[in-house]
Formats: structure tokens, C-alpha cells, sequence
């Protein structure tokens, strides 16, 4: 996708020096400052502080950092103690697991001086997959906007589309989840608009979708995240959309805080809700997602200060309660199946369900 009109990736690969560059997203939206990644540590760090985010981008990301380690040492032990650093990074996230995973079945039949080159394979195959992942889920998520617009007294009128946190190309190596339709929509010229919620408290509606919408130049307009409740009473939403970094095979959705709140308010509304994610998201050995899925618990500082761009042009951080006061900070909420309208995903729209989800399984 684009930053100042040039195609960029999240997270790109340098077969010269076998690193990986990111862009640093705790700089954004002030400034797009490139990392690079070439050790398993700086991989882990990364997903750690949330340099990266994302579920998608958080696997590819760890995908390298395998490659990173067995490039150092190869044996079993080795494999095993990078698999377990990278995996203990961001619990929630279920396409870390998938990634890691994937990088470790190409490369245990493997002769140990063979797998590094192995695993760097198979870290770009994954990129590569992702970007063809989202590009169809936008596609279907496209066929869903244009059903939703058709039904409107003037087809021609504004698609009023609300999402929550970042689902776009910063959280997937490009096009992104949620965020894909947004663009394949606005891309074939139809009248598209986007609530982007703020999402407290570190902002990644604020910071990232804002960004992204603006560079690729589609109208949007940030809100705080308790007006979302009240645009939807009103009738100015259309359809809420977005992404989710754990799906149970019952069709619970695990994603940012705050989604399970614009998914209540939905369905009071008769709004449709639908979650956006690749295949690989689907964590089919749990069942129940408010018992089953771990829950982050992030730093209180997130809470109790707030970073942006003072007006030296400083990035600073500043306190925004009484001293010492304590703050609970959960990364993620789960909303139910029977809130969840449909799962796009790359093969299709799926309604959230057991049975549907089990469709979907037989087909892979």
C-alpha cells in the first residue's frame, strides 16, 4: 500500500543482508521511521513493544525471527528455545502460533545445515501468502459493501462504514483485513466513508487506520470510542467491520477491547457486524472463547499516559491521572458468535457458527 504515493509493505525482506525491514509503529502517525530486524531477539522485541501489531504481521514478524535463530544455531534445542521466546510475545495473537508452526514442520525433516535456508523460504512464502489472503477477503468483503449499498433509496448515497482498532495493511504484511474491503471498495469508486474509533489506550485507530485512510486517500473521520454507540442509534452506520486476532470453532471473536461494545450496539441497531480473517486466525482446538482464549494484560502505563507530538514537534508522554492510580489494562475482548453477523474470509463469508465453521474446516 502506499506512504507518500510509493508502494510499501509492512514488513519487508532484504535478500542482500537475509534481514527484515518494519516500519516502527510506535512513531506513527508523526513519523514513519524503518527498522531493521536481524537477530530473534529484535524480532521478539519488536512484537513485544508492539513495533509490529497485528495478528498477520505479528506471524510473519516471528516467521523471520525463527530464521534469525537457526541461522545462528540449528539444532533441536536451539529451534525449540526460539520457538518458545517468540511464541511467549503476544499470547493472544493465534497467527503467531500458526506461523511458528509452519516454519517448524518445513524445517524438522531438514538436515540442520539446511534449515535456515529453509525457514527464510518459508517466512517469504508467508508474507506471500498474506498479501494474496487479504486481497480476496477485501473481494468478498467488497460483494458484501455493494449488497449492503444496493438496498440504500439512493444506491448512489454514502456507505458508512465503522471499524475498530488497526485491521488494515500496518497489521498484515499489505492490503490488510478489514480495512482490504474499505480499499477495494473506495478503489472501484464507490462512495465509501469510515468511522474509525479511536481505540483506547494506545490509539491504533487514531494512529494507524487514520494514517493509512488518509495516505491512500479515503474519507474517514475519527471518533472517540463512546461515540460509536451513538452513531449507530442514530442511523449513520451502515456496517461495522473488523478484524480479530483469535476465532474459536464456535465463531467467538477475540480483538481489540472495546469491539465486543460496538458489537452490542450493532446488534441493538440491526447493523451488521461482520469480522474479517484469514483462515489462519481460526483456532480450532477451543470452543469457548471468554474461557478458552488468554487475555493480554498490558502495561497500566497505557492507561495513565498518553504519547503524541508536542507543538516543538516532540514526541512526548504525559500523565493524564492522579499520581499512582492504578488502571487495569486488557489487551482484548471477546464477542460471542451470536452477535457476530459473518466471518469473511479468503474462502468465502461464513456465518459464525459451529456447523458453518465446520464446513469451512472440511474445505481446507
Amino acid at each position: 500500500m502506499n506512504i507518500h504515493g510509493q508502494p510499501h509493505r509492512s514488513i519487508e525482506a532484504d535478500h542482500a543482508t537475509r534481514s527484515a525491514r518494519i516500519i516502527d509503529q510506535t512513531f506513527l502517525p508523526h513519523v514513519v521511521e524503518w527498522r531493521e530486524l536481524r537477530t530473534m531477539e529484535e524480532a521478539a522485541e519488536a512484537i513485544q513493544v508492539m513495533r509490529v501489531r497485528g495478528a498477520p504481521l505479528i506471524g510473519a514478524t516471528a516467521a523471520f525471527g525463527l530464521y534469525f535463530a537457526l541461522r545462528e544455531n540449528a539444532t533441536d534445542a536451539a529451534l525449540q528455545h526460539a520457538y518458545h521466546v517468540l511464541h511467549a510475545t503476544r499470547p493472544t495473537a493465534i497467527n503467531l502460533r500458526w506461523a511458528l508452526d509452519r516454519v517448524k514442520r518445513a524445517v524438522m525433516p531438514l538436515r540442520v545445515e539446511e534449515r535456515a535456508e529453509a525457514a527464510w523460504q518459508e517466512a517469504l512464502a508467508i508474507c506471500e501468502h498474506d498479501v494474496a489472503t487479504n486481497h480476496v477477503i477485501g473481494r468478498h468483503g467488497l460483494e458484501l459493501f455493494r449488497a449492503i449499498q444496493a438496498k440504500k433509496a439512493d444506491p448512489a448515497a454514502v456507505l458508512n462504514v465503522m471499524t475498530h482498532c488497526n485491521a488494515g495493511w500496518l497489521a498484515t504484511v499489505d492490503w490488510g483485513t478489514a480495512i482490504s474491503p474499505i480499499y477495494q471498495a473506495h478503489d472501484a469508486g464507490m462512495n465509501v466513508h469510515v468511522w474509525v474509533s479511536e481505540t483506547r489506550p494506545r490509539g491504533q485507530g487514531a494512529s494507524l487506520t487514520a494514517f493509512e485512510l488518509k495516505e491512500h486517500g479515503v474519507p474517514y473521520t475519527l471518533i472517540v470510542d463512546n461515540n460509536a454507540g451513538h452513531l449507530l442509534q442514530r442511523g449513520l452506520v451502515d456496517v461495522v467491520i473488523v478484524g480479530t486476532d483469535r476465532v474459536t470453532a464456535h465463531g467467538d471473536v477475540a480483538n481489540k477491547i472495546g469491539t465486543y461494545l460496538k458489537a452490542l450496539a450493532a446488534k441493538a441497531h440491526d447493523v451488521p457486524f461482520y469480522v474479517a480473517t484469514p483462515v489462519s486466525t481460526i483456532d480450532w482446538t477451543i470452543s469457548d472463547g471468554i474461557r478458552d482464549i488468554p487475555i493480554e494484560q498490558r502495561s497500566s502505563r497505557e492507561v495513565t499516559h498518553m504519547p503524541g507530538l508536542s507543538e516543538a514537534g516532540n514526541r512526548e508522554e504525559v500523565l493524564i491521572t492522579p499520581a499512582g492510580t492504578q488502571a487495569r489494562n486488557d489487551g482484548f475482548d471477546v464477542t460471542p458468535a451470536g452477535l457476530v453477523t459473518a466471518l469473511v474470509t479468503e474462502h468465502g463469508v461464513f456465518p459464525a457458527s459451529a456447523e458453518s465453521l465446520q464446513r469451512l474446516n472440511a474445505v481446507l
